[in-house]
Formats: structure tokens, sequence, C-alpha cells
């Protein structure tokens, strides 16, 4: 239930965050994600500091892909499984080599919602936007940052989330 829940508002959320973001980014060749990928990404490591559970965060994931997919509201075609799914991947494999995180502290939140937004970044600009080299760095550096401050968002919120009872 937890996972539906959060891949659900994920998607929302990442439709009108994207949006605006896209108003700014794309005359710069860089793929909204990098800058919004950080509320972006928040949902799957969201999904793994609530249920406690590495996996969580390839499950919303594949959610998320699935709900875009069958909906339309995506936009990077068949891509969209791979661009949606392997940030989870991502965040299950670090938090593998982290063994004993699992979205408990600020740090592995930091780390997996940087990683997270690093991978699905450069997806999109290499095989969706096939940008050159000089923006794809760029764009990756930016994920890093906005990955970065959206994983202390995630803390917050699942400490918060935590001590109401909600999931």
């Amino acid at each position: 239930m937890a996972i539906a829940l959060l891949a659900a508002v994920g998607v929302a959320v990442s439709g009108v965050v994207g949006w605006f973001v896209r108003l700014f980014t794309s005359a710069l060749f860089i793929p909204g994600g990098a800058v919004a990928g950080g509320i972006y990404m928040m949902f799957l490591v969201l999904a793994v500091a609530v249920t406690n559970k590495k996996t969580a965060a390839l499950l919303v994931g594949l959610v998320q892909a699935i709900m875009v997919m069958v909906t339309g509201l995506g936009s990077h075609g068949f891509m969209t499984i791979v661009t949606y799914s392997m940030p989870g991947v991502a965040v299950l494999a670090l938090l593998l080599i982290m063994r004993k995180h699992m979205g408990c502290c600020k740090m592995c939140c930091f780390f997996a919602c940087m990683v997270a937004n690093m991978t699905g970044t450069y997806l999109v600009s290499v095989y969706v936007m096939t940008l050159p080299l000089v923006p794809t760095l760029l764009s990756i550096a930016l994920a890093a940052i906005s990955g970065g401050l959206g994983g202390l968002l995630t803390h917050s919120l699942g400490k918060q989330i935590k001590k109401l009872g909600v999931i």
C-alpha cells in the first residue's frame, strides 16, 4: 500500500514541479529532472525510509514507470521503463553497499537521493535527449546538488511520517 501511494504521489508531484522547472531549464538544454529531481527521487528514498526495506525504492520506480506508460504522461517512450526504474536500482545498490542504512539518517538519505537523481539525469541526458558531453556533465552536477538537498528533505519528511504513524 505504501509503495503504491508513494508512487502515485511522486508521479503527481513530478508532473506539476517538472512542468514549472522545464520552463527554465529547456532553454539551457538541461533536463528538468536534473533540477527538480531532488523532489522526484524523494519518493524512492522515502519508501525505503518508511518501509525499512531496501527494495522499496526499486518497487516505487517500477510502479511509477508503469503508471506513466499506461496513462501516457511520460515523454520518454519505451525508455520510461528504464529512466524510472534505474534510479531505484541505484538506490538499492547504494544501500546494499552501505549495509545497515535504510533511509535512517541524513547521510544515507542525502546520498541515496543524490545517486538516484544522478542516475536518472544521466539516462535522460544521454539516451533521451542525446546531449553533448558538457551539458550532460552540467546536468549531472546539478542533479547531484538537487538530489542531495532532496535527500535531506526526505529524511525530515520520513521522520515526520513515522512520528505521525501515517504509513
